[in-house]
């Protein structure tokens, strides 16, 4: 298992991470926020976005997995779902990468039934070659190929989630 050079460095991971703040600070200045990482890969992404955005906003945590390794199985299970009440607030999806959309698509749908004023999505790579579902991205950072990447939060069956930057991966050289 090996991982190639970097897609995207640390300094352009951070800058277009302090881009999409800047936007979504923008978009909600004045109302009730609540910013949703999907765990596990939106951990790193997500803390640095969020401490960027220069409004009072709530933070919750959702885990789910629809993936075996890099397979998605098209069904998506939530392990450890939202405690905050989003009835009337608006909501922010903060997902690592939106591949397939299953995820997502799913997510939109289950908090939609809690009476939000909205949701929206903030993935931090978009790989629309691989999409199955339409689903609307508000923010997005980087469109990538139809590659398997790893690092920043993005795992290979719970591996290379602390490199600092994100790189092609590949099973074997």
């Amino acid at each position: 298992m090996v991982t190639g050079k970097p897609l995207f460095s640390v300094d352009q991971i951070q800058k277009r991470v302090r881009e999409l703040a800047d936007r979504i600070t923008r978009d909600y200045e004045g109302t009730d926020l609540v910013a949703v990482c999907i765990l596990s890969g939106a951990f790193m992404f997500f803390s640095d976005l969020v401490r960027n955005i220069r409004i009072p906003i709530k933070v919750d945590f959702v885990t789910c997995s629809s993936y075996v390794k890099t397979d998605t199985t098209g069904e998506v299970t939530v392990h450890s779902d939202i405690r905050e009440d989003i009835k009337g607030k608006h909501v922010l999806l903060v997902e690592d990468i939106a591949d397939t959309g299953i995820t997502l698509n799913f997510l939109r749908e289950h908090y939609s039934q809690r009476g939000p004023e909205g949701i929206k999505i903030c993935t931090l790579l978009d790989k629309k070659a691989r999409r199955a579902v339409d689903i609307p991205i508000d923010y997005s950072g980087f469109d990538i190929p139809n590659e398997y990447v790893v690092g920043y939060g993005l795992d290979y069956s719970n591996r290379f989630r602390n490199l600092p930057y994100i790189s092609v991966f590949k099973k074997s050289v």
